[in-house]
């Protein structure tokens, strides 16, 4: 291979022989191929994979051209910028399988929002944010435009407003790294976001107009313009990081151009990886194997498919690291 494996693609090349390890090296030997052979890729952030510090490896990926675009929630939108510029206040909380509700209950009086054995400062991490994001949008409005939600992230990154909270090494931020090459991102269902509720409520109070952020099926629009610009060649491969609506919501582009538009030169996603530890069953997304994907037209049967079924935190940073050849 063009690429000098590092101590960690030697480790997991010597040791991952078998069962979701060696579809680990798979997947990670895929996506290197696709991208040698001049293929982009799209990565899904479903879960909790900012607040888990995927960002230390993610915004590696991005600033070496391995990413191309990235659909994820509005919690993963938010919560890498949180961590940016309150790290020092998130309290771990190892035995979190042991808490009492009482032991919630304090955790909340605390300002603190759990998410698995991490809490999230409210105080410090949301209300820091707050104000920077009400002014992007308020000056937005007042200008007469209106701008997606990782637009009006961009900004206030860019601004370097924020640089005087910053709590870790600004290179393991992936939305920095990201506004700093403005790749896309695919932002859908949005308003399910402390942030996105945060606006919410200024909508309510008539502080600001509903119209202001755009919506997700602008999205949908700007990722169909996005789609028949590069997807030609090798085409643009789908890195599935969990499920749900980061991940359902882009794949679905592709039907939607030829069933609904009826364009019929669009090409199927050309490389698939799915890693989740959802159970394959019970009409879950996230557990749905990727041959389901066939009938609903959004892969092809030539189509490179992997799954690896086990934890994302573990697994992803461990096929960046392949691809970015550490």
């Amino acid at each position: 291979m063009s690429t000098q494996r590092g101590p960690i693609s030697q480790f997991i090349e010597k040791n991952y022989l078998h069962f979701n390890a060696a579809s680990l090296v798979d997947a990670a030997k895929g996506y290197e191929k696709h991208l040698e052979e001049g293929g982009k890729m799209l990565v899904s952030l479903a879960g909790a994979m900012s607040t888990a510090e995927l960002g230390i490896s993610l915004a590696e990926m991005i600033r070496q051209d391995k990413v191309a675009i990235i659909s994820c929630t509005g919690a993963n939108l938010e919560e890498d910028v949180m961590n940016l510029v309150a790290h020092s206040h998130y309290k771990r909380v190892p035995n979190y399988r042991d808490l009492t509700p009482q032991d919630e209950w304090e955790l909340l009086e605390n300002h603190y929002n759990r998410v698995t054995d991490t809490c999230i400062p409210e105080e410090e991490a949301f209300r820091r944010l707050q104000s920077h994001m009400e002014k992007a949008w308020k000056d937005a409005e007042a200008n007469g435009e209106r701008y997606f939600p990782h637009e009006f992230l961009y900004k206030v990154v860019l601004s370097g407003d924020l640089e005087q909270y910053y709590e870790i090494d600004p290179k393991n931020s992936w939305i920095l790294a990201a506004a700093e090459k403005n790749i896309p991102i695919i932002c859908p269902g949005w308003e399910d976001s402390t942030t996105g509720n945060i606006f919410a409520s200024y909508v309510i109070k008539g502080e600001l107009n509903v119209h202001t952020v755009k919506t997700g099926i602008e999205y949908m629009v700007y990722l169909t313009e996005w789609y028949r610009a590069n997807s030609g060649g090798k085409g643009v491969g789908f890195f599935q990081i969990g499920g749900g609506i980061a991940g359902d919501f882009p794949i679905c582009v592709v039907p939607m151009m030829y069933q609904d538009l009826e364009w019929h030169d669009v090409p199927f996603w050309s490389y698939f990886c799915q890693i989740s530890d959802s159970t394959t069953s019970y009409g879950s997304y996230s557990g749905a194997v990727p041959n389901e994907k066939i009938t609903w037209g959004k892969l092809d049967t030539e189509s490179p498919k992997f799954i690896v079924e086990s934890d994302a935190t573990i697994v992803a940073p461990l096929i960046f690291a392949w691809v970015l050849g550490q």
